[in-house]
């Protein structure tokens, strides 16, 4: 049985396996990863499922945390655990994530970026979000859609999904990404495609686009596509942790 807050471990692991750590994007904490983070451990994969500040509904100081909290958060997880480290990041975790991997790139193994990829310097989720505005609660599903794709998900996971999401602080959604250290870009990386394909985030990065702008000056970087909507943890949660499993091991030492 998983706990609530999705955190799992398995006995089978072994001190020389790396650590998954999970990071969910906007309105999502540790319990969207409650599937993956199963299936992981029915495959021996050790994982930390985290849940970033701000996305936490009992912290009475949610609404003002920052992006600095969110990357904190997930730096200080990474020097928590002992051994090496590979990092899972859905959607919106993309900025944090793009933080931590300038931070200190050399602390992870690889970067698995699901749905999602990295942020540009100056890289902002809603640059022009107005500062009276201090969070983001999740749009109707309707709306929702026409910004990313609900490919495979149930009734009763659309239910979960509106039960348990909790709101963006404005602050981080505002703040733009600053970064000056190149050696982020050497990070072993993975980009699971979902709701674009792999040939589509190919020429998009070739293009410039600014989702996908960095992309093409990743040192060493492989694609897998896995098509289904935006959120496969819940849509493919099997295929997804047998994804994560096969390319955590590329750079398995």
């Amino acid at each position: 049985m998983v706990p609530e807050d999705g955190r799992m471990t398995s006995t089978t692991q072994t001190t020389a396996q790396p650590t998954v750590i999970l990071v969910p994007g906007y309105w999502l904490g540790a319990w969207a990863w409650q599937d993956v983070a199963k299936d992981l451990a029915v495959r021996g994969v050790r994982c930390l499922p985290l849940t970033l500040p701000g996305l936490d509904p009992d912290d009475p100081q949610r609404a003002t945390r920052t992006l600095a909290d969110q990357a904190d958060a997930i730096q200080a997880a990474i020097e928590g655990t002992h051994g090496e480290i590979i990092l899972v990041a859905h959607s919106g975790a993309n900025g944090p994530v793009s933080l931590v991997l300038d931070r200190i790139p050399t602390a992870v193994l690889r970067v698995i970026w699901v749905d999602s990829g990295p942020v540009p310097d100056g890289g902002a989720f809603a640059p022009e979000l107005p500062e009276q505005v201090t969070e983001l609660p999740l749009p109707d599903f309707e709306s929702l859609a026409q910004q990313a794709s609900l490919e495979g998900l149930s009734p009763d996971q659309l239910d979960r999904f509106r039960a348990l999401a909790v709101a963006e602080p404005g602050s981080v959604a505002r703040a733009a990404v600053h970064l000056i250290n190149d050696a982020r870009l050497r990070v072993p990386t993975s980009l699971v495609c979902c709701s674009l394909s792999s040939a589509q985030a190919k020429d998009l990065a070739a293009a410039g686009h600014p989702m996908f702008a960095e992309v093409i000056r990743l040192a060493d970087v492989s694609f897998v596509d896995l098509p289904t909507g935006h959120w496969p943890m819940w849509s493919r949660s099997e295929e997804l942790a047998a994804v994560i499993e096969q390319e955590a091991s590329r750079t398995h030492s």
